[in-house]
């Protein structure tokens, strides 16, 4: 299996599926063997944008299977979508890397699973944020003990975005399409699962959307750790990074990042003075290099388990709990109370 090439099904192809086309074809040891999508039309045109004949079209996942005994499946199907094609690519025997959230609801997940474990079989999630060289180094900083024993979480993300389609029409669409990046990154940055959430969403008068697009919860995490997200998508102007602005606050001091380049880390110096406030020192945070980063990172990695097996970062039992902080944050948003958060 190390040295096999893997041959891969894509399923969806709309707009998102592009960079996964695009790092699909450069991926060493990966063939793309078949496109499938419920409308035809759009399995054609993406087969011609990228140069594949059209013997790549399929109508069906099942047909697409069967005749390319492929022994991958990348699922870029609109959330409601995910379950069925996820389910019946595992029971065919595939592997499984697909577009997150993992699911519309955690009914769903909890179901896909299930599925994977019986399967014996590889499903994860791209989280692609955890895949660039600044995430990969805050974290290494933060979980050696960079700022002590870390107590509070600060993320701000706030995106004017005008996407138009269904993000539009759903109910909260910062929350159950976005923020999931925001919270799944607290939990790689931390370590830290959650425990429980406050969340109040709502919607400005300004918004374009139907639904909710803020939002402000408070996440008690593991080991008593304080996670507070805030965001919106649509402040209109002084965006932050698609990665959020980020102060996380230790016993020892606090590291403050744009979500970009920008990373700066001070502690209490050693010996210094203590008056008002504590004497300080700036602290670097090594930067680290990635051979993969992104998309072809999450891909990357994906591949490399299967041939190895070894388990993805983004593997389906762990990330089901950075769904279980979406869901649980609708639900404390809808009830104006307190949340456990289940997985």
């Amino acid at each position: 299996m190390a040295d096999k090439e893997l041959r891969a099904v894509l399923v969806g192809c709309g707009g998102m599926a592009n960079a996964w086309m695009k790092n699909a074809l450069e991926m060493p040891g990966l063939r793309l063997v078949g496109l499938v999508d419920i409308n035809p039309t759009a399995a054609r045109a993406m087969a011609e944008k990228y140069q594949l004949p059209a013997e790549v079209v399929f109508p069906t996942l099942k047909a697409a299977l069967k005749k390319t005994k492929a022994e991958v499946v990348f699922d870029v199907t609109i959330p409601a979508a995910h379950d069925k094609v996820v389910i019946e690519a595992l029971k065919a025997g595939c592997h499984v890397l697909g577009e997150k959230p993992m699911s519309d609801t955690l009914a769903k997940a909890k179901k896909m699973v299930a599925t994977s474990k019986r399967a014996r079989r590889t499903y994860a999630v791209t989280q692609n944020y955890r895949y660039t060289p600044q995430t990969a180094s805050v974290s290494s900083f933060l979980r050696r003990g960079g700022v002590g024993r870390i107590e509070e979480v600060h993320a701000d993300f706030f995106i004017g975005a005008h996407f138009g389609g269904f993000r539009d029409m759903m109910a909260h669409p910062l929350l159950l399409d976005m923020a999931i990046h925001t919270f799944d990154a607290c939990r790689f940055l931390t370590g830290a699962d959650p425990a429980n959430v406050y969340c109040h969403a709502y919607n400005p008068k300004r918004s374009w959307y139907k639904g909710a697009a803020s939002a402000s919860a408070i996440f008690e995490m593991s080991n008593g750790l304080v996670f507070n997200y805030r965001g919106s998508w649509c402040a209109e102007g002084l965006n932050t990074p698609w990665g959020s602005h980020w102060r996380i606050v230790g016993d020892k001091g606090s590291l403050t990042w744009d979500g970009g380049d920008q990373v700066r880390c001070q502690t209490i110096k050693p010996g210094g003075k203590h008056a008002f406030v504590s004497e300080m020192q700036d602290i670097n945070v090594p930067q680290l290099q990635l051979a993969h980063s992104g998309h072809a990172g999450v891909m990357s990695e994906f591949l490399g388990c299967i041939r190895n097996r070894r388990k993805p970062s983004t593997i389906c039992d762990d990330n089901i709990k950075s769904l279980a902080m979406v869901f649980a944050a609708v639900e404390s948003a809808r009830t104006k109370k307190r949340v456990k958060v289940k997985w």
